[in-house]
């Protein structure tokens, strides 16, 4: 098969169908997932040792079946374990065919620090191409948990 200048398929050049690339042009312009967030309890103490659970649910929205992971980031005086040392999670989810929906539900510890008030935690839905090193599009969401005396 040859190439020439104005080989073109789809709109793309033809050399990524020599090497089994898919056209990702689609995936790329919309959202591919819509993210849901619940926490139980609404509100975590600050004074005592419990956790709070952020429940995720992610629905993928393309006609695809996608490599997908979330990242979850903490402020400063929030962490993922009694110890106040794990403030960024990510977690794998796998292989999520078109309107799958797949739960993940995390603990949330307050540190000693934490004070009264309202923390904003952000959410990361990452769609991969090929492994996880790879992001073709990502979904941002933040989230509020109540901290309260």
């Amino acid at each position: 098969m040859s190439l020439y200048k104005g080989d073109f398929i789809g709109g793309n050049l033809a050399i990524f169908n020599i090497f089994g690339k898919k056209d990702v042009s689609e995936l790329t312009k919309s959202s591919p997932y819509r993210i849901f967030t619940s926490w139980t309890p609404y509100k975590l103490y600050a004074s005592r040792k419990e956790s709070c659970t952020l429940g995720i649910r992610l629905k993928n929205m393309t006609g695809e079946t996608l490599l997908t992971s979330v990242v979850v980031s903490l402020p400063e005086n929030l962490a993922f374990d009694q110890m106040g040392l794990t403030k960024e999670r990510e977690v794998r989810l796998g292989e999520m065919a078109m309107n799958e929906e797949k739960e993940v539900n995390l603990d949330v510890y307050a540190t000693g620090k934490a004070d009264i008030g309202e923390y904003t935690v952000n959410l990361t839905a990452c769609a991969h191409y090929r492994d996880y090193g790879h992001i073709l599009n990502l979904v941002k969401k933040r989230t509020t948990l109540e901290v309260v005396d």
